[in-house]
This record gives structure tokens, sequence and C-alpha cells, in this order.
């Protein structure tokens, strides 16, 4: 297999990579990543050395990668599925670009520091309030800029929805939507729709019994299901 991405199906960054990969319909190979191993930890960390995950080794073009938005990138040039996931007029994807980063920053950011502070040894939780603050005014953010058609960067799915879309997932088991944001609950609910966003969290399913909100994830997700 040319291409072999290094993940974990919990990761929501892994995710994002994932869902572009399915979109695109590109062969890849799964190789998930262990960091509680020693030795598979010492193997990746000559892949990523930072230990960034996803990490993606292409074995053709002998090119790794290890940064979400530039591996989509990476994948819209040289694999490129159909529509892609980057516009070629500059203007259109610039505004890709900027909500790739928005969901990265504003959005991703705030709902893993939720999470970590939900993992603190003392059970504290003491920052979460002001992340879950930061994370309502990207909600607001967002509202503002959505429509009732198309996807959040014009009327076709790009890399700014593969960021959205794991990014809103974890965050609304946080900090709900709620009547607040009809726009950004409809939106979400589309892309929960989607059939490259429904296979990785399906894939996803046997893991969430380790995250630590799992009781707050929607029903057909919850690891559980995975026994039925």
């Amino acid at each position: 297999m040319t291409l072999i991405l290094h993940q974990h199906p919990l990761a929501s960054f892994c995710h994002k990579v994932l869902i572009a990969l399915y979109e695109s319909d590109i062969p890849f190979e799964a190789v998930l990543v262990d960091l509680g191993d020693e030795a598979a930890r010492t193997a990746f960390l000559q892949i990523s050395p930072l230990g960034k995950m996803p990490a993606l080794r292409d074995e053709a073009r002998d090119r790794t990668l290890f940064e979400t938005s530039v591996i989509i990138e990476y994948l819209d040039r040289y694999y490129p599925g159909s529509p892609r996931l980057l516009p070629e007029d500059f203007e259109a994807a610039l505004d890709v670009r900027l909500w790739d980063r928005f969901f990265d920053l504003y959005v991703q950011e705030p709902m893993q520091q939720i999470v970590s502070e939900r993992m603190r040894p003392d059970g504290s939780e003491a920052r979460a309030d002001q992340h879950r603050a930061a994370l309502g005014r990207s909600y607001a953010v967002i509202e503002k800029k959505l429509d009732a058609t198309g996807w959040v960067a014009g009327q076709t799915f790009t890399m700014a929805d593969c960021a959205a879309a794991p990014a809103l997932f974890y965050a609304e088991t946080l900090v709900p939507f709620g009547n607040e944001y009809p726009k950004l609950a409809t939106y979400h609910e589309r892309l929960m729709q989607r059939p490259s966003v429904v296979r990785v969290l399906q894939e996803a399913m046997p893991y969430f019994k380790y995250y630590p909100y799992r009781e707050r994830l929607p029903v057909q997700f919850r690891p559980d299901a995975a026994d039925s």
C-alpha cells in the first residue's frame, strides 16, 4: 500500500484525515498507534518525532507528513477525489483554509482542554468553565457564518467540513448547542449523516469507552452499541 496512516480511532484529529481519505476514496493502510506501548511509541517517534497523530507516510513519493491540514492538502493535490476538498479558485480556497483553522484552533482546542480537565488527577476541572465559554463564543461565530444550505465554506464538502465534523462531534457532548444555535445544530446533524463521517465514527465505537464523557455521546455511537 502506497499510503500508510499512523493513527488512533479515538483521536479527533485522526478523524479529520480519515474523513478526507474516505471522501476521496483513497486506498490506504491504517496503522493503530499505541503510545502506551514502549516499543510502539519508540517506532512511532521515528516517523513523527514530536509524537503528533496522525502521521501520513507516502512510500511512493518518499514523504512523511504530520499536520492534518497539510496532510489533506497533500492528498487533494496528489490523490484528488471528485469534487476536490480544496477549490482551485484562490479566494474560495482561502475561505476553506480559514474555516479549517477555525475549527482546529477554536473548537478542537477548547474541547480538548475540557477533556483534559476531566482527566486531572485531583478531579477539580478547575479551568473547564473558561474553555466552555470559549466554545460558546466559537459557536456564535459559526452560527453567523452558516446559511440554510450548503456546507461551512460553500456548496461542496471541503477540508473545512472534514475539520468541523470531529470537532463538533466531541464539542457537542461538552457544550450542547441547545436552541441558541439552530443553524449550527442543523449543520452538525448534516455532518453526522455524511457517509464518510458515519464510517469514521462507527470504526471508533469500540474505543469510545475510553472517552471521559462517553455517556453524552449520541445513542447510535455509544460504545455499548458495538456489543448489541
